[in-house]
């Protein structure tokens, strides 16, 4: 199968409609509220974004350890959320064209920062948080990322209620099993503690299978 160069740029610019209207009309208070990330609110994940974004565009990412993140965070604490918010929506497009530019080498980043769309979804209360618009791209992002074999997934033979395919390399005999629903498998591979009622997984643990935090 071709890959298709330009779906993680598709992948940002849905992020982008999506999300920014619901920012854009959110009460201040609903900056603070927390995040399934241990002691990020809605705003530090929105300031992680920005500034993942914006260093993709200008080539300048770095590692995404702990401390990075942190100071990333701390530059933007005194900035008011409409400037936040204004970096975040331009670098949607800016590095969606880096990333398709770079050929397959930046695709975990975007589907990263769709995880964190998730996150602030789910923050706010809103359904289907980690299966919104751009859910189809971010299955295929994630199908290619897990087909990898740095990755060592489990061959797995994965079925959603409206699609089936293969989660791990492609040509190996399933070791696994799983069934669920697209929400529930984007918790599972991020770490975000999937409810264990739905989905039935057989042959690996949820475990395996986290390939963000």
């Amino acid at each position: 199968m071709t890959r298709d160069s330009r779906l993680p740029g598709r992948l940002l610019l849905a992020e982008r409609d999506a999300l920014l209207p619901i920012l854009r009309a959110a009460e201040p208070s609903a900056f603070t509220l927390p995040t399934v990330l241990p002691g990020w609110c809605v705003r530090d994940v929105l300031a992680h974004c920005a500034a993942a974004l914006t260093m993709a565009a200008t080539d300048t990412l770095h590692d995404f350890g702990d401390d990075a993140n942190a100071a990333d965070i701390a530059a933007r604490a005194d900035l008011p959320i409409s400037d936040v918010l204004d970096e975040l929506e331009a670098g949607y497009e800016s590095a969606a064209e880096a990333i398709v530019a770079r050929g397959g080498a930046w695709d975990a980043l975007a589907l990263g920062e769709w995880v964190h769309g998730g996150d602030v979804r789910e923050a706010f209360g809103i359904g289907d948080a980690y299966a919104s618009a751009g859910i189809d791209e971010a299955l295929t992002l994630l199908c290619e990322r897990m087909a990898q074999p740095s990755r060592a997934v489990p061959p797995t033979d994965v079925r959603l209620p409206d699609r089936a395919f293969r989660l791990g390399a492609p040509e190996a005999e399933a070791a696994a099993t799983l069934d669920t629903d697209a929400g529930t498998l984007m918790r599972m591979i991020a770490g975000r503690a999937p409810d264990p009622g739905r989905y039935t997984l057989k042959g690996a643990a949820p475990e395996a299978y986290v390939t963000f935090h």
